[in-house]
């Protein structure tokens, strides 16, 4: 991590204080906090607070939490927005904007009850503002551009104070063109803790958001215009198997929070363990409302926080149950051909065309298919286990829980080992006959394939 310790501040001049969300002067300008830079795409270790009142810090998966200065009581934060280039999984990158290098930014923490300045340089080429959503404060610090404050023109720095009035777990985001600064990655997670650390605690606090792209093949900027055929699908801008694991301690109470800005729903599933829902935007769910769940659906523009106890020693998904949004780079023309044999057709192709491959006959399995690729993009199914591929990309991750690791130990352990006789195998004896309803028969003929043209998504 590297701080911008020289940066220009083209400010109003004296006087310039606005009602809400203020432009800062030049004579101010000089008092800003340094504005840390991460460009690591890899999870960064929690950030103990190193003054104001104690909390338990999170984890943001493949993110990190922006330091803050303390002055005169006061948590004072930088955040640059800016354009950023983003690892959505190696062997592809992206043209984003965001804040302090990343898309999404830099997670924001805080203690219920803080005052906090956070001072908003702009270096994107048009203007922009930030709303902090789920916070309750001065309607002229809200963040709507037009509505409660001028927008943030290029090149000028902004100042929104408010006091952190309710724990929970929160984002923020622009409310100025929307759809292009949102669906250019301009978002970041905003958690406030209790005051009482012992309230809420958990063992491992992890958080990140949910996003989407349209970025095609050899191309690096996504199209903003997209409403609904994305076809890179993401936490925390990455993809799997770009996407780093949650390790986890066994028999750790463990929380998740996530935050959706994307254009859809997502529904989360765990595997292996269950878990209650016990926080949302709009704060924490009293004990006696919570119920077990093992998906949780997040509609957009909201969060989520789960908590359950990790006592199943293993390596577990954790993904959403779309099942397009666990794949890469999906093209949504392509017409299904499982059980039409094209082998003719693929011979003559092979001469025009070295190398042809036949696709889609038995399956949309890829994992086994390694084809040349075109620049900068992903193959829509990929990542490799401990008995082959995994098949599955986008938002998709795992869940790693281990016997013996230190309290702050969150380096991936490897592949969890199974003790012997546990693993699913190969059955070599005699099949056993298949147990049929009372009054049916085996059907001799063959199932007949019949191909539909693709029309669209």
């Amino acid at each position: 991590m590297t701080s911008r310790r020289n940066f220009l501040i083209n400010g109003a001049g004296a006087g310039a204080a606005m009602v809400g969300a203020s432009l800062v002067s030049k004579a101010a300008a000089a008092a800003i906090p340094e504005a840390p830079v991460q460009s690591s795409s890899g999870t960064a270790p929690p950030l103990v607070p190193p003054n104001g009142r104690p909390y338990n810090p999170v984890v943001t998966l493949n993110g990190w939490t922006l330091p803050w200065r303390m002055k005169d009581g006061v948590k004072e934060f930088h955040l640059v927005a800016e354009p950023v280039v983003r690892e959505i999984a190696p062997g592809m990158k992206a043209n984003l904007w965001g804040y302090n290098g990343q898309s999404p930014g830099p997670t924001i923490e805080v203690v219920e009850g803080d005052r906090v300045r956070i001072f908003v340089t702009n270096k994107l080429p048009e203007a922009t503002s930030i709303h902090w959503h789920g916070q309750f404060l001065p309607n002229g610090m809200d963040g709507v551009a037009g509505l409660n404050q001028p927008a943030i023109a290029p090149g000028k720095t902004f100042v929104y104070e408010f006091v952190a009035r309710y724990a929970g777990t929160f984002m923020y985001h622009p409310h100025a063109d929307e759809m292009a600064q949102i669906g250019m990655g301009m978002m970041g997670s905003w958690v406030t803790h209790p005051k009482d650390p012992r309230q809420h605690a958990v063992d491992r606090d992890f958080v990140f958001l949910l996003n989407a792209y349209d970025i095609e093949p050899g191309s690096y900027t996504p199209n903003i215009n997209e409403m609904l055929d994305f076809n890179i699908w993401t936490i925390n801008s990455r993809a799997f198997p770009g996407t780093d694991p949650m390790v986890v301690r066994k028999d750790d109470r463990v929380r998740i929070r996530m935050g959706n800005l994307s254009m859809t729903n997502h529904p989360f599933h765990i595997h292996g363990h269950r878990f209650e829902i016990t926080g949302t935007d709009g704060g924490w769910v009293p004990p006696a409302a919570r119920w077990p769940e093992v998906t949780v659906d997040i509609g957009v523009g909201q969060m989520r926080a789960i908590e359950f106890i990790a006592d199943a020693p293993g390596d577990w998904a954790f993904h959403c149950h779309k099942s397009h949004h666990t794949m890469n780079a999906m093209g949504h023309q392509v017409p299904n051909l499982i059980g039409v044999d094209h082998s003719g057709v693929a011979r003559k192709i092979n001469d025009l065309v070295p190398g042809y491959m036949v696709m889609g006959d038995k399956g949309g399995s890829m994992g086994s298919m390694r084809m040349p690729l075109p620049e900068n993009t992903l193959p829509m199914m990929d990542g490799k286990g401990p008995f082959g591929e995994i098949e599955m990309g986008g938002m998709f991750t795992m869940i790693k829980v281990r016997e013996g690791l230190a309290r702050g130990d969150f380096r991936d352990p490897g592949w969890y080992r199974q003790p012997p006789g546990t693993v699913a195998r190969e059955w070599t004896g005699p099949a056993p006959e298949p147990v049929r309803a009372p009054g049916t028969v085996a059907s001799a003929r063959e199932p007949v394939a019949k191909v539909r043209k693709g029309r669209g998504h």
